[in-house]
């Protein structure tokens, strides 16, 4: 069984320089997971937050699954996220020490058909910064389209 990927956080890239990456779990209803697996899931606008020691995503939205009636949940509703103790620590420390953030890059099925969620240590770029990296983009993009095959 390989992997499926169900969603990705495309401006992800654009608004943060990312520092760390690193996959954690995900504490799902039943129904949830249904719903995953039609791809009814939105992380654009997702983040996660430390209190009392556990992580939490936010504004992950997952639509609810048709068929489930009464096990339904919030679609924005606060999920825990899977991480060892050691690890929430070391992270904790990080986004307090230098005022970072943690984003969540994609959530997919590993092979074992568990639900990940590929999280990041970001730092947010500046308006500045992100018209440069598209300018670079789009320069690189052009380059190649005329046949230089040079690296920047």
């Amino acid at each position: 069984m390989e992997t499926k990927t169900l969603a990705t956080n495309k401006r992800a890239g654009l608004r943060y320089e990312f520092l760390d990456k690193f996959e954690a779990g995900i504490e799902l209803r039943g129904s949830e997971v249904k719903s995953l697996r039609q791809s009814k899931v939105d992380l654009s606008d997702s983040f996660v937050r430390i209190d009392n020691g556990e992580a939490f995503i936010h504004n992950l939205h997952i639509s609810p699954y048709k068929q489930a009636s009464y096990e339904n949940v919030s679609p924005l509703r606060i999920r825990k996220i899977l991480l060892h103790k050691q690890e929430i620590i070391k992270l904790f420390a990080k986004m307090k020490q230098k005022s970072l953030t943690i984003i969540p890059l994609s959530l997919y099925f590993n092979q074992t058909g568990r639900v990940k969620l590929n999280l990041a240590l970001a730092k947010g770029r500046r308006l500045y910064d992100q018209r440069e990296k598209i300018k670079k983009k789009e320069f690189l993009a052009r380059m190649q389209k005329i046949g230089v095959n040079k690296r920047m």
